[in-house]
């Protein structure tokens, strides 16, 4: 049983030659009624009933009129934040710019569309402004076919409930499609509703850096916009992404994070219990770590750390003069002579003494565990220990190098930078706007690295939220997300939301993510934990197949026509037969190639649990705004 009416509105308006004839009987009984051929009782309530019928059949016409004419879709709109402001009155609301909901009605149209040259059967703009419909029609310059939009003449603003959001987004679209102008959009809301944000962009892109700056000017304090850029370090800010933690193998953790993805089992486990063993010395010895100490001491060796740490050991366990005990002055003697064999130059004549000592004279019931770890590996083999974090090694290099290793290693006593010191948890406090540009067009690799560290400390800041309590709300959107994902951003998509992380994720193609990741499965994983999907124009095919699969299917009409006609050999004997049939099956709610047809800005969504909608992003242009709000 087919439950929706079935519509062919891509044909000539027949209505409207039937609302003429209408019209003319109309004509014809008030013409007899007044001239008395037929009686007025009789002539003027048919007149009546033809007036009924001709409004009703070019009321039909007018719909089949706008809703061909509503073909031409709609242009690009430009707004100003102040503009903005109108369709954000409601911090619980976020608005995704203007559309309509996408119902079973809108892909039937568009499957009818698919078949013919819609060109010939497009309507004037003009009959819709006549009728009050605001009818800005795409231009012929513009990429994409404008009757994806033009399927329903009536858009609305679209707003969903901010609370949707809280189980992430993930915004999907080929270059120049709008991924940006989508993000300006989401993250000025942000701005303006107070929360905390975060936004990290690869590329570095001006126009949504000029849209942040402007939403901060209109919305927030002046000091609350925050950059930084690995290739203008001297006009942004220091990032310490190792000041907060609340165990010390969380700083392992953050740092093995940030390896590369086909590094193996072993060698990452080797890794992480590298960094570990630095962390540890230097948490024992009352010194902060940060990258440039984890490098020069996973470099050069532990030995100066393990030296401290002795000392510290020796005081705390024996008495005063624990350097006059005999063993402990015979040691140093025999050491000072050479008769201590050495593993590295490194190593002192006095840390040798200081080992020997410990391995020999310390009860084992009263040895520390940092310190048997650092001694474990000042006794590794040299060359194997340096074989085994060469994956580690290059990655704090590039962390550490130059301005950027001033930049991600700050030191606070430094009177000669002034550059403010920040780290998440401030940022948090403050309710700043950070926006990070990590430069990946000229140096991926490290732009790669400072994302993926960006993303392990706000994942334990995330884990921190969680045991102590959340602050404020934060926005964390990324950009290009195939370049920076790693396991901690898939812990803050999954986990986050109850600490209050509305995690916003673009990018281009499923193949770039399955690179990063490893694998298709490992992607479709990974993009399983966002709730929402905001699709823009894509030409990748494995990208499109996951988009529709999201959206769903519907069930679409079909009309089957046959004609057959025959005669026999007797003169005048024919025959012919016409049937139509309609069938009905179920297809994408959204075909494939549809979404490589989008216009710039627009898109297909699906929010709130299932929620279809199509809908187009406006620019937003920071010069139109107007002037700051107190």
């Amino acid at each position: 049983m087919l439950i929706r009416r079935y519509e062919m509105p891509w044909r000539k308006a027949y209505e409207v030659y039937a609302s003429l004839a209408w019209a003319l009987a109309m004509l014809y009984f008030a013409g007899v009624g007044l001239a008395g051929t037929l009686p007025r009782t009789l002539a003027l309530p048919l007149a009546l009933l033809c007036l009924c019928m001709a409004v009703w059949r070019i009321a039909q016409a007018m719909r089949i009129l706008v809703l061909r004419a509503s073909l031409g879709g709609r242009g690009i709109q430009v707004m100003g934040t102040d503009e903005l402001r109108r369709w954000c009155e409601d911090p619980a609301q976020v608005f995704l710019g203007f559309g309509f909901e996408w119902r079973p009605v809108h892909a039937q149209r568009l499957y009818e569309l698919a078949k013919i040259d819609y060109r010939e059967y497009a309507v004037s703009p003009r009959v819709l402004r006549l009728l009050g419909y605001d009818a800005k029609p795409q231009p012929d310059a513009e990429i994409g076919l404008p009757y994806i939009h033009g399927v329903e003449p009536r858009e609305v603003p679209l707003q969903r409930p901010l609370q949707n959001f809280e189980g992430g987004t993930l915004l999907v679209g080929t270059t120049q499609a709008g991924k940006g102008v989508a993000l300006a959009n989401l993250i000025t809301q942000a701005v303006r509703r107070g929360d905390v944000v975060i936004v990290i962009d690869p590329k570095n892109s001006r126009r949504l850096k000029r849209v942040v700056e402007r939403a901060c000017q209109d919305y927030r304090q002046p000091d609350t916009f925050m950059e930084f850029h690995p290739a203008f370090p001297e006009r942004g800010v220091r990032l310490d992404f190792t000041f907060n933690w609340q165990k010390p193998t969380e700083l392992a953790s953050r740092i093995q994070s940030i390896m590369p993805s086909d590094t193996a089992g072993a060698f990452s486990a080797f890794g992480w219990d590298a960094v570990n063993v630095v962390v540890q010395g230097l948490v024992e010895i009352e010194e902060r770590p940060n990258l440039v100490k984890l490098t020069k001491y996973i470099e050069g060796g532990i030995e100066p750390v393990l030296e401290v740490s002795l000392r510290r050991f020796y005081d705390r366990i024996l008495n005063a003069n624990w350097r006059e005990l005999p063993e402990m002055k015979k040691l140093l003697q025999e050491a000072s002579r050479g008769n201590l064999k050495r593993p590295s130059e490194a190593a002192s004549a006095t840390l040798m003494a200081f080992i020997t000592y410990y391995e020999h004279h310390i009860p084992q019931t009263q040895h520390d565990k940092v310190i048997d770890a650092q001694v474990r590996t000042f006794r590794h083999n040299r060359e194997h220990y340096q074989k085994i974090t060469a994956n580690l090694l290059p990655i704090l290099s590039m962390l550490t190098s130059g301005d950027l290793g001033r930049s991600l290693s700050p030191d606070p006593f430094d009177a000669d930078d002034t550059r403010p010191i920040m780290n998440f948890e401030k940022i948090e406090r403050g309710g700043h706007v950070l926006y990070m540009c990590l430069d990946s067009l000229p140096d991926p690799s490290v732009a790669s690295a400072i994302g993926a560290l960006a993303l392990a400390d706000q994942a334990a800041r995330a884990g921190m939220r969680y045991n102590l309590g959340a602050y404020r709300r934060i926005a964390l959107f990324v950009d290009e997300v195939s370049n920076v994902i790693n396991q901690p951003l898939i812990e803050i998509l999954n986990k986050g939301a109850e600490g209050g992380i509305f995690t916003t994720c673009a990018m281009q193609t499923l193949a770039d993510l399955a690179k990063r990741l490893g694998s298709e499965d490992a992607a479709r994983m990974a993009l399983g934990n966002l709730n929402n999907l905001i699709a823009l124009r894509t030409k990748d095919r494995p990208t499109q197949d996951f988009v529709v699969e999201t959206f769903g299917k519907t069930a679409i009409h079909s009309v089957r026509v046959g004609l057959t006609h025959g005669a026999d050999a007797h003169l005048g004997d024919f025959s012919s037969s016409y049937s139509t049939q309609l069938t009905e099956s179920f297809e994408e709610m959204v075909p494939a190639d549809v979404l490589g047809k989008l216009p710039n800005l627009q898109y297909f969504a699906s929010v709130s649990g299932g929620r279809i909608i199509k809908g187009r992003f406006p620019i937003l242009d920071p010069e139109r705004s107007a002037q700051p709000v107190a």
